[in-house]
């Protein structure tokens, strides 16, 4: 029997079949979030001239006193050339007109029947945004693979493009199965609980933006499966949540390979987790789908989501950086040994230490719930005693 992958190991393995999917345009200022499908340069210089910094008055020469000769107002600039000794009052975001080489401030001129003297006469350059000081015509302002968020969509704009090349957001379907699940959480006979993996797994690829299809929750049964698989068949991922361990009702890994898939590998060395398996089915015309099975008790369907489906989507809409970042803490009390394999124990964060947010058995979805964190905790490792630094993932998945 194959030994369990570890868990990079194995997320690399996933992310390597990431689907590559198709770039589209759209507008730049519905673009938040997205993941830029080129090189963004810009078309145009900011600022496009010498711009005043604040309102004063836009000097030609340091000899003082200056005659004023008229006005710069942003969007209406005076557009005669100065002469040493003059000056016009400007406002901020106005056109340094031709001629003058500084600004002095409002609060540092006095004016006396339109001549202009200064408390301190300002340096050459003095409160002056030079033309391009911002970015030239041609630059490169925003790399591919950047995700657009709010300063970005504005530096796009500035940049002179309306509408801006993405990386099509991806279809995922999330499919929840087993006999125990019923639709109706109101309505649950005593051998029943409610389905709630395909709407957490939905809800923690929601931030994402992606289109998500939720299918289920689907009895253990082949021909049951079966047609619940072909209401996926137009996804370009799909996600399942139970039926991948190895019961004799744990039908979705016979299921996927009725329906041409192909298992790439299957088990992880994790805990909460470790009955995970990836296989991928090929399209007429398209890339392949790739299938990702989750367990289906809910903290172990959450905490593979977390590893595993966050980082594939991310990396299907274009993220040159998938994968959860990791953090350091200190444990805010006393960690127990560890088996095996590696365990991600839920955790709250209180201050700048972490502790464990209750039961961690993988069906306990109250400190699920409770947790904001993930405690890192590499296989075999002996008891640690409290205050000592833990690695941790905080759990925020947009």
């Amino acid at each position: 029997m194959t030994a369990p992958l570890g868990l990079e190991e194995a997320q690399a393995r996933l992310l390597a079949l990431a689907p590559l999917l198709p770039p589209e345009t759209v507008a730049t200022e519905a673009a938040l979030g997205r993941f830029l499908a080129e090189d963004i340069r810009a078309a145009r210089t900011q600022p496009p001239a010498d711009l005043s910094a604040m309102d004063g008055y836009a000097l030609a020469g340091d000899e003082g006193p200056w005659t004023l000769v008229g006005e710069s107002r942003a969007g209406a600039p005076y557009r005669d050339v100065l002469s040493p000794g003059e000056c016009v009052r400007i406002s901020t975001g106005a056109i340094v007109p031709p001629g003058a080489d500084r600004v002095l401030l409002q609060e540092d001129a006095a004016d006396e029947a339109a001549r202009i003297t200064a408390t301190e006469t300002p340096p050459p350059g003095r409160h002056i945004r030079a033309r391009g000081f911002d970015f030239h015509a041609e630059d490169l302002l925003l790399a591919k693979g950047t995700r657009l968020t709010p300063a970005r969509i504005a530096l796009a704009l500035a940049g002179g493009h309306g509408d801006i090349g993405v990386v099509r957001r991806p279809h995922v379907a999330v499919m929840d199965s087993g006999d125990e699940l019923a639709a109706d959480p109101a309505h649950c006979l005593p051998h029943q609980i409610p389905a709630s993996n395909a709407a957490m797994i939905a809800a923690m690829l929601a931030p994402l933006g992606c289109e998500v299809t939720r299918i289920g929750p689907v009895p253990d049964d082949r021909e049951a499966l079966a047609a619940a698989l072909a209401l996926a068949e137009g996804a370009d991922i799909l996600i399942t949540s139970g039926g991948a361990s190895v019961g004799d009702h744990d039908l979705i890994k016979p299921a996927l390979v009725d329906w041409g898939a192909d298992i790439a590998f299957w088990k992880i060395a994790i805990k909460p987790g470790k009955p995970l398996l990836v296989a991928t089915r090929p399209r007429v015309n398209e890339g392949d789908q790739v299938i990702l099975g989750l367990p289906g008790n809910p903290v172990s369907s959450f905490v593979t989501a977390f590893l595993f489906a966050l980082p594939l989507v991310r990396a299907a809409l274009g993220d040159p950086a998938p994968l959860p970042p990791a953090t350091t803490l200190r444990a805010g009390e006393d960690l127990p040994p560890i088996g095996p394999r590696r365990e991600f124990l839920r955790a709250c964060i209180e201050g700048e230490t972490v502790r464990l947010a209750g039961s961690q058995d993988s069906s306990a979805l109250s400190a699920l719930a409770a947790a904001d964190a993930l405690i890192d905790r590499p296989a075999h490792s002996t008891a640690l005693p409290g205050g000592s630094p833990v690695r941790a993932f905080l759990l925020r998945n947009g």
